[in-house]
């Protein structure tokens, strides 16, 4: 079998490392080699997903952001193998300089998601350089291809590779009452703060309106300060399955989002989607369809969404099951993995 390595630096388990859960096991079925190296600063979710990997894994410790050391053991890892994949900035920092020095044929760019920092000149220079490194680039979808062709000017063509998901036992119908659900980590980038100040306003036109937030993060103590009455803070929650078939919205309101994991899980749990205009959520989110899509940012236009939606329960049965039907036909689990091995013949002439 011809080997593969995956690397990519891990603290927990998000879209992409349940993406990398995923694929790399049905890559194996098809025949590759499929070997991981994760990164990690000691974070208790690198063990935890090394523990899930259902492939031969490698846990090595970074030092810091940027560390030499890494860089010349994966420079060593690396020889004789025909691809490397790297996933994320660490790991396209560390490994694929490293590719290049020991000279593996296929070295891929994983891009997953959006990042603040990219916006910042030199941290674009630095990336730009590093990308050159690469010899294929890979988006999860053509938004996110699209705004790092932009905000960095990454020329390279992408290929789009979108992640998939399983069919869940059939869900509960949504519930009749006005109720809401938002997946995610409390960061910045992810919206939470517009939609509270959209759930605020929705709600004084909707007086039983409710709001479960699921998510850790460091914004965890400022949100919760600035909720308006309705809304209840979970923390961190998996699976998040259950939250989203609570609700009968569920509320996607990024700044920036790669793909749209969350949206994608809860229209496989059979629930409308109101998401924001940004990176791949339009693509997740058939708008009028599935769910309701909205410009960023927009509060106003957030709780126009949402309250068009609650105050008509028939049409979130209809979105809802709708979603689920597109959700399994667009984006089935094994989707990336086919994808991937396709590009690897491809790739590498076999």
């Amino acid at each position: 079998m011809t080997e593969v390595l995956h690397v990519q630096k891990v603290s927990g388990i998000s879209g992409s490392e349940r993406h990398l859960l995923s694929v790399l096991p049905l890559l194996r079925e098809r025949g590759w080699d499929i070997r991981m190296l994760v990164l990690h600063s000691g974070e208790p979710g690198a063990a935890e997903f090394v523990r899930e990997l259902d492939v031969p894994a490698e846990s090595w410790r970074m030092r810091a952001d940027v560390d030499p050391a890494i860089f010349a053991r994966l420079v060593a890892r690396s020889r004789g193998v025909p691809v490397v994949h790297a996933h994320l900035v660490h790991a396209h920092f560390h490994a694929l300089p490293a590719a290049l020095l020991a000279r593996v044929r296929v070295r891929v760019a994983h891009h997953h998601g959006f990042n603040e920092f990219r916006e910042r000149r030199l941290f674009a220079a630095a990336d730009r350089l590093v990308e050159r490194c690469a010899t294929r680039h890979v988006a999860i979808s053509s938004g996110l291809a699209e705004y790092l062709s932009g905000t960095e000017g990454l020329r390279a063509p992408f290929e789009v590779v979108r992640y998939g998901i399983a069919a869940g036992a059939e869900p509960s119908p949504p519930p009749q009452e006005p109720r809401l659900a938002a997946v995610g980590r409390l960061i910045p980038i992810k919206g939470f703060d517009v939609l509270l100040r959209a759930f605020g306003a929705a709600r004084a036109r909707v007086p039983g309106l409710t709001l479960e937030v699921a998510g850790s993060g460091p914004l965890a103590a400022e949100l919760r300060a600035a909720a308006p009455e309705g809304v209840s803070f979970l923390g961190h929650v998996a699976p998040a399955g259950p939250v989203l078939e609570r609700a009968a919205v569920v509320i996607v309101p990024s700044r920036g989002e790669g793909f749209g994991m969350v949206a994608l899980e809860a229209a496989e749990r059979g629930r409308a989607v109101v998401a924001t205009r940004v990176g791949g959520l339009p693509e997740v989110v058939d708008d009028g369809e599935t769910g309701l899509v909205v410009p960023s940012e927009d509060e106003e236009a957030l709780a126009h969404a949402i309250v068009e939606l609650v105050t008509d329960p028939e049409g979130v049965r209809r979105l809802g099951t709708a979603a689920r039907r597109r959700a399994l036909e667009a984006f089935p689990v094994s989707s990336p993995a086919d994808e991937l091995d396709r590009l690897y013949r491809v790739w590498l002439g076999v």
